[in-house]
C-alpha cells in the first residue's frame, strides 16, 4: 500500500514526538538540578551553623560585650529563618521530608536553649557552655546529614535523567538516520540513478513511484521528463539550428541598430546625418538603392532628403513627389510599413522603378508623435519578403530618425531662441540706456542751436553745461552697458561677480561700498546669477545717477530665499514727480526680477536714501542659523 502522508507531514511527526520527549527530559532535569541547588545553598547554610555555634562560644569565653554577642545570636537567628522559610532571591531551601523536618525542629528548639544560655552568660558556667555547645553541634550534624541524604537521592535522581537522555540522544539520532535514510537518501539514490541513465541518453529510463509525498511527485516529475525529453530527442538537433539561427539573427540585427544609433548620435549636421543613415540602412538592409523622402509645409508633398545608390535621373524627376502619384508617398491616413511587388502593382502611374528594373519597394514611414514627417523607400531588383522582425527592424530605424533630425531642428530653434534673446536683451538695453541718453542729447542741441542763434550767452553756456555733462553720463552709461555684457557669473558661487561689479562701481563713482554676506547656502541657477547680478548693477547706475550718495552697503541674505538688500545714504525721492523720473530704471529691474520670479521692494523717503530689496526663491533648505548667522562683512 502506498503511503499517502507527505514528506514533511511524516519528519514533523517525528520531530514532534521527539521534541515531546525532550522537553519532557529537559524539564524533569532542570527541575532536579533546581532541587539541588536550593538543597546545596541550605547544606552550606547549616554547615555554616557549626561556625556560628563555635564563635558564639569563643565570644562569651572571651567576655565580649554585649552588642557584639547579640549580633552574632542575630546571625544564627537569621540562618534558622533562612532554613525554615527559604531565600527568595537565590534557589536556597531545605529537601524535606519527615527525618529532615524531625531533625531540624529538635535544631530548632536546641538552638532556643542554647541561645537562652548565651544571653544569661553572667551566670555562664563555662564547662557547662562547652558542653552544651557539643551537644547542640551534634544536633546540627545529623540535621546536615538528613539534607544530604536527600541530596544523594536527587543526585542518584539526576544521573538516572541524564541517562536518560543520553539513551533518548542516541535513540533520536538512530530514528532521525534511519528516517532521512528511508524517506530522503533512498529516494535520492533511486533519482540520482535514473539521472545518470539520462545523462547517457538512456531516455527509457523510469523512476518507481512508491508514495505520494514530495519525493513521490518529483519522482512522477522525472517520469514526465523523462518521457518528454524522449518525444523531444528525435528532431532536437532541428530546433536547436532553428534557435541558433534566430539567435544570430537577433543579435545581427541588434548589431545594426546600435551601428545605426551610434551614428545618428555623432551626426553635426542635417546633410551628414540623413546621407550617412541612407548609406547605412541600405547596406545593413542589402537593398539596391534607398531614398529619403521628407514633407514640408503640405503634408501631400514628399521632398528628396537624401539618397544613396538612386539612379539621377530617377532622382531629378522625384525630387518633389505627391502622395498617391506612384507607389512611393504615404498618405497620412495610410501611413504603414508596406512592401510594394513593383511588376505587379497598378497604382503607380509613373514606371520609373519598373523600367530601371526594381522588382520590390519597401515603403517605411517616419513618423513622430503619430505626426508623418516623411518615408524611407527601399528598391530592390530582386522580389524580396520580410519578416516580422525585419519589419519591426526598418520601423525602429524610421522612428531613430524622426527622433534625430526633430531634435536637430529643435537644437536649432533653441540657437536661434538664444540668439534672438541676446539680440532682445541688447536692444532693450540700448533702448534703455544709451537711446535715452542720446534723445537727450540731442534736445540739448537744439537748445544750444537756438541759443547761438538768439546770441544768448547764458543759455548757451546752460546748453554747453548740460551736453558736457549728458555727454559723461552716455560714456558711463556706455562703460556700464560693457560691463552688464562681460561680466559673467561664477559656475558655483556669485559673489565673484559681485564683488568685482562693486569694485568697478567704487572706481567709476569714488562712493565706498561696504558687502555684507549672511548665511550659508546652496548656490542660484547660472541663469538666475546673471538676472541677479543685473538688477544688483541697474540698482548701482541708479545710485551713480540720481543719489547724490557717500555710502552704500550691499547685504546678501543665502537661504532657502536669497534676499539681496541695496542701501544708499542719498538724497532718495519722495512722490510721484521723482519716482516718474526714475521710472525707467525701476522698469529695468522689475522686469528682471519677474523673468526669474523674483521681487523688487524699493523703499525710500526724500533725504534718508533708498533701499532695494531683491527677494530670490531658491531651491536650498532654509540655513537653521539664519537667525544668529555668522556674518563677513569687507569694505571695498
Amino acid at each position: 500500500m502506498r503511503n499517502t502522508a507527505s514528506l514533511s507531514t511524516k519528519l514533523v511527526r517525528i520531530g514532534a514526538s521527539l521534541l515531546v520527549v525532550a522537553l519532557v527530559s529537559i524539564g524533569l532535569t532542570l527541575w532536579v538540578t533546581w532541587r539541588l541547588s536550593g538543597g546545596a545553598a541550605a547544606l552550606n547554610e547549616a554547615g555554616r551553623m557549626r561556625m556560628q555555634t563555635w564563635r558564639l562560644t569563643s565570644a562569651v569565653q572571651a567576655k565580649l560585650n554585649e552588642s557584639e554577642v547579640q549580633a552574632l545570636v542575630s546571625e544564627f537567628d537569621e540562618s534558622i529563618r533562612l532554613l525554615r522559610q527559604g531565600d527568595p532571591e537565590r534557589p536556597l531551601f531545605v529537601p524535606w521530608d519527615e527525618q529532615v523536618k524531625s531533625r531540624f525542629d529538635l535544631v530548632d528548639e536546641s538552638w532556643r536553649e542554647q541561645r537562652n544560655l548565651l544571653i544569661s552568660r553572667p551566670q555562664i558556667d563555662h564547662v557547662n557552655l562547652v558542653k552544651t555547645s557539643e551537644a547542640f553541634l551534634e544536633v546540627i550534624d545529623r540535621f546536615v546529614l538528613s539534607i544530604e541524604h536527600q541530596l544523594a537521592s536527587l543526585t542518584a535522581i539526576l544521573n538516572l535523567f541524564q541517562f536518560v537522555m543520553m539513551a533518548l540522544a542516541i535513540g533520536g539520532a538512530v530514528i532521525m538516520l534511519y528516517t532521512g535514510y528511508h524517506y530522503v537518501i533512498h529516494p535520492l539514490s533511486k533519482l540520482r540513478d535514473g539521472l545518470r541513465k539520462l545523462e547517457r541518453a538512456q531516455f527509457s529510463v523510469r523512476v518507481e513511484v512508491s508514495s505520494n509525498d514530495e519525493f513521490g511527485q518529483v519522482a512522477q516529475g522525472f517520469n514526465r521528463m523523462a518521457a518528454t525529453l524522449q518525444s523531444l530527442y528525435g528532431n532536437l538537433e532541428a530546433q536547436v539550428i532553428a534557435k541558433t539561427e534566430r539567435i544570430a539573427a537577433q543579435k545581427e540585427r541588434l548589431q545594426a541598430l546600435y551601428e545605426v544609433s551610434a551614428f545618428l548620435a555623432k551626426a553635426n549636421t542635417l546633410h551628414e546625418l540623413t546621407q550617412g543613415f541612407a548609406r547605412q540602412v541600405r547596406e545593413l538592409m542589402k537593398a539596391d538603392a534607398l531614398a529619403i523622402r521628407w514633407t514640408g509645409d503640405d503634408p501631400d508633398k514628399f521632398l528628396i532628403l537624401s539618397s544613396d545608390n538612386f539612379p539621377l535621373a530617377v532622382l531629378d524627376d522625384e525630387k518633389c513627389l505627391r502622395a498617391g502619384v506612384c507607389a512611393c508617398g504615404n498618405s497620412a491616413f495610410e501611413a504603414r510599413t508596406r512592401v510594394i511587388p513593383i511588376k505587379s502593382s497598378d497604382m503607380a502611374p509613373l514606371r520609373h522603378c519598373n523600367k530601371l528594373g526594381y522588382e520590390t519597394l519597401i515603403s517605411v514611414p517616419v513618423k513622430l508623435q503619430n505626426k508623418v514627417l516623411g518615408e524611407i523607400d527601399l528598391f530592390y531588383r530582386n522580389e524580396v519578403h520580410l519578416t516580422h522582425e525585419e519589419l519591426e527592424l526598418v520601423d525602429t530605424f524610421a522612428s531613430h530618425l524622426a527622433s534625430s533630425v526633430e531634435g536637430m531642428r529643435a537644437l536649432a530653434m533653441d540657437r536661434e531662441a538664444a540668439i534672438a534673446g541676446e539680440r532682445t536683451m541688447l536692444a532693450r538695453e540700448l533702448h534703455d540706456s544709451i537711446a535715452q541718453s542720446l534723445a537727450f542729447l540731442k534736445i540739448q542741441a537744439g537748445l544750444l542751436r537756438s541759443s547761438i542763434a538768439k546770441n544768448d550767452g547764458i543759455k548757451t553756456a546752460h546748453a554747453m553745461n548740460e551736453l558736457d555733462q549728458g555727454l559723461k553720463e552716455s560714456i558711463a552709461d556706455v562703460r556700464e552697458l560693457l560691463l552688464h555684457f562681460r561680466t559673467r557669473t561664477q559656475s558655483d558661487d556669485i559673489d565673484t561677480a559681485i564683488q568685482e561689479t562693486l569694485q568697478k562701481f567704487q572706481h567709476q563713482s569714488g562712493i565706498t561700498v561696504v558687502r555684507k554676506i549672511f548665511g550659508d547656502g546652496l548656490p542660484l541657477a547660472q541663469d538666475v546669477q546673471i538676472h541677479v547680478l543685473h538688477v544688483l548693477q541697474e540698482a548701482l547706475s541708479n545710485i551713480r545717477k540720481h543719489a547724490n550718495a557717500k555710502n552704500v552697503s550691499i547685504e546678501i541674505k543665502k537661504g532657502e530665499t536669497w534676499c539681496f538688500i541695496v542701501c544708499d545714504d542719498g538724497v532718495g525721492f519722495d512722490g510721484e514727480l521723482e519716482r516718474t523720473q526714475l521710472q525707467v530704471g525701476l522698469n529695468i529691474m522689475r522686469e528682471r526680477a519677474a523673468q526669474i520670479k523674483a521681487e523688487v521692494e524699493i523703499n525710500s523717503q526724500a533725504g534718508y536714501g533708498t533701499v532695494v530689496k531683491l527677494l530670490v526663491p531658491g531651491a536650498q533648505k532654509q540655513n537653521p542659523n539664519i537667525d544668529n548667522p555668522n556674518v563677513t562683512a569687507e569694505k571695498l
